[in-house]
């Protein structure tokens, strides 16, 4: 049996505009370094910078007939997910179902697997993640899940948690830890904006971190040369 949840808990929307302003590099480290999708995933354009709310989408392979179906289960300030149910990097999705999520408010998506179409995608400005660009079309023959929990691109996605996508990857957060996250985040960009003052004033990270004497302890020695062999 394949289902369609028509409602799912968007209760951390209203932190992603914040989320989305710290980029995903930095938030995976306020996250204590999780969360993060395999890197295979790239934006199709930079710059870009996005955060939203998960809906989620499986696909069979070879066949985008779910992401019709997801389409109507998005919302202004989403950002859909989708992954087939095994490998596949056929172009599943392109300006025309972009055009259909604009109309929706949807802030971009995240595919694990291909999409086409990418120049007329970027003069759109809809922000895509995928792990392929392929010309091969798709068909619409098999159902499968939307807006239930998904693995993709390696990691767990439960509808309404944040994703987190920029130039640098993607990233998502549980909805239920997304205030806590934040504010680590926060706390994390103020720490780089005082140890960026240091480097401009022209120390260096060895005694910023407070490194040499690890480094001494690891075995590093200062010589004046090469030794001899």
């Amino acid at each position: 049996m394949s289902i369609v949840v028509t409602k799912i808990d968007r209760s951390a929307q209203p932190l992603a505009a914040d989320f989305a302003g710290f980029g995903a590099a930095t938030v995976h480290e306020a996250q204590g370094r999780k969360g993060l999708l395999d890197s295979a995933l790239r934006p199709i354009y930079r710059p870009v910078s996005i955060a939203g709310t998960a809906v989620t989408c499986e696909l069979a392979p070879g066949d985008n007939w779910m992401l019709h179906v997801a389409v109507e289960q998005c919302q202004e300030g989403d950002v859909l997910v989708v992954t087939p149910t095994s490998l596949c990097h056929d172009g599943y999705f392109g300006d025309l179902l972009a055009t259909s999520l604009q109309a929706r408010g949807v802030r971009g998506l995240v595919i694990n697997a291909g999409v086409r179409d990418i120049a007329t995608l970027t003069d759109m400005e809809f922000p895509v993640w995928s792990a392929a660009v392929c010309a091969q079309g798709t068909v619409k023959e098999t159902i499968a899940n939307v807006n239930t929990t998904v693995v993709c691109a390696g990691q767990k996605i439960v509808p309404g948690d944040l994703v987190v996508a920029d130039d640098d990857g993607v990233v998502v957060v549980r909805k239920e830890e997304a205030t806590t996250v934040l504010e680590k985040a926060k706390q994390r960009v103020a720490n780089e904006e005082e140890k960026r003052k240091q480097f401009e004033a022209g120390e260096l990270g060895l005694d910023i971190y407070n490194m040499r004497e690890r480094l001494a302890e690891k075995g590093l020695r200062y010589v004046d040369s090469e030794p001899d062999d």
